[in-house]
């Protein structure tokens, strides 16, 4: 391939790999919520503590809409990455290509349903009456953007699938540096409120997402494919729908949680709903690499089963975690000497109650970041092998935690309750993810009749899987 080399994650040592393709990641995730953040701080600092909360009431329903459709996307890409560890590229083709047409069909419907029923979403959720033409304006504007949401995630998706992690990396940055400027050219310059935030959004997506798009096209020679290969085939796209419409699902279940918990934030008042808005920025900007981990290993996952090497799959799972809780100790003394101040970059030093619950907030989380460091490295590996229905269920773990603590504990501890609503869900999501891993790699080894310490290793690899098997393992169990 012209200038841009895909990588193969079956063959050299786990960590070295992960490391290389967790990286750019992280990096991309980073400057993704910096520039979230400098959205919001945006907001707060020329809208005022109104308008933050206007849009900060948004969080789950954006969550669960827009959250759907990235995870349709990864779970459109899994059997890309599936097939390159297969090194199957006629199928790999057709995996792309359908999944692009999947893509195409979901995003319109779901654009125009969205956009029909966002106000009465906000009103079912309670959403504070001085708040709620705010939120409006804001989430309207972001649901219109629903297409280059696709867009940008099917494109991005499919080349991190071949390994490469530094291309979406490189437009994720132009998107973040554009939707910035366009921050401040649309509320400073052109007065449009939290309308301007949302467009600054849509607009920067899209253009990114073209621009990825086109640059795929042009340099990444193995997507290239005749006609035959691009034409819609309805049993492939029944496959991808297999695992990507659970995978989607798997992030919309979890934000109804979310939302439940929103509802309950939002009885407490706008202050508290102000308070979550800027915790909450923070919190995800410090979870990025929790994030990145995580789609590290469903590449990992998708190309070494793909491979059937049960062995890598095993040492690079003890490898991410290790990462990954290292990260998680460090965070949590971060956040507790430097917590206040990173505050202040949202709210003003005289509103003392708001930066007493955001410091609550972050450090009741941070406590907890060992058991997401699980959550994210176990359930996107396993998706990545073709089990997404197993994702699913843990995130219907997370959204009764959630939704337990909304309707059972905030109406009795107040946000103190709220701050404790996220690690009871990620312990939740544990206590089914663990297990279900180790089921499904003793099954594995089982199926593919061999012993636990030759597992995937290429001199043990000559037993043929049996059919129904192997559809499930590419396709989704």
């Amino acid at each position: 391939m012209k200038g841009n080399a895909v990588k193969d994650m079956t063959s050299g040592a786990p960590a070295k790999l992960i490391c290389g393709f967790f990286v750019p990641m992280v990096f991309g995730l980073l400057f993704q919520q910096l520039y979230n953040m400098v959205d919001t701080i945006i907001v707060g600092k020329y809208l005022g503590v109104s308008a933050l909360a206007s849009v900060g009431s948004t969080g789950s329903i954006n969550f669960m809409i827009i959250g759907f459709c990235i995870g349709v996307c990864n779970g459109f890409t899994i059997p890309v990455a599936q097939k390159f560890g297969e090194k199957n590229l006629v199928q790999l083709k057709k995996a792309a290509a359908n999944g692009a047409w999947l893509a195409a069909g979901f995003s319109l419907v779901m654009t125009i349903l969205v956009c029909v029923l966002c106000r009465q979403i906000l009103v079912w959720m309670d959403t504070p009456a001085d708040i709620i033409d705010g939120a409006y304006a804001y989430i309207f504007v972001i649901f219109l953007g629903i297409p280059v949401t696709y867009l940008y995630n099917m494109v991005s998706g499919i080349i991190r699938s071949l390994g490469d992690s530094r291309t979406p990396l490189y437009f994720l940055l132009m998107s973040s540096v554009l939707n910035v400027l366009l921050d401040l050219f649309t509320i400073v310059v052109l007065g449009m409120g939290v309308a301007g935030a949302a467009w600054a959004t849509v607009l920067a997506q899209a253009v990114s997402g073209i621009a990825c798009l086109v640059f795929m096209i042009k340099r990444f020679e193995i997507l290239k494919m005749s006609r035959k290969e691009a034409a819609p085939d309805l049993r492939i796209m029944k496959n991808l729908c297999g695992i990507g419409i659970p995978m989607g699902l798997q992030y919309s279940i979890t934000a109804i949680g979310s939302m439940v918990l929103q509802v309950a934030v939002n009885g407490l008042g706008s202050m508290s709903v102000a308070a979550m808005t800027a915790a909450t920025k923070i919190s995800m900007f410090f979870c990025c690499p929790f994030d990145a981990l995580g789609s590290t290993m469903a590449t990992y996952g998708g190309q070494n089963i793909g491979a059937r090497r049960l062995d890598r799959i095993r040492e690079g799972l003890k490898d991410a975690v290790l990462m990954g809780s290292v990260y998680a100790l460090l965070a949590l003394l971060v956040l507790y000497y430097l917590g206040d101040s990173i505050a202040l970059l949202f709210l003003d030093a005289d509103q003392s109650q708001i930066l007493g619950q955001v410091r609550q907030y972050l450090l009741a989380n941070a406590v907890f970041y060992i058991p997401l460091v699980f959550v994210n490295a176990v359930r996107f590996l396993i998706q990545g092998m073709g089990y997404s229905k197993r994702a699913v269920l843990a995130g219907v773990c997370e959204m009764a935690a959630r939704a337990g603590v909304g309707f059972l504990l905030v109406p009795y501890f107040g946000y103190t309750a709220v701050c404790f609503a996220s690690p009871c869900a990620w312990i939740a999501a544990d206590l089914f993810l663990v297990p279900s891993y180790l089921a499904i790699m003793g099954r594995l080894e089982r199926e593919w009749q061999i012993q636990p310490t030759e597992a995937g290793l290429s001199k043990g690899a000559g037993k043929i899987v049996r059919r129904k098997e192997r559809a499930r393992i590419r396709y989704g169990a």
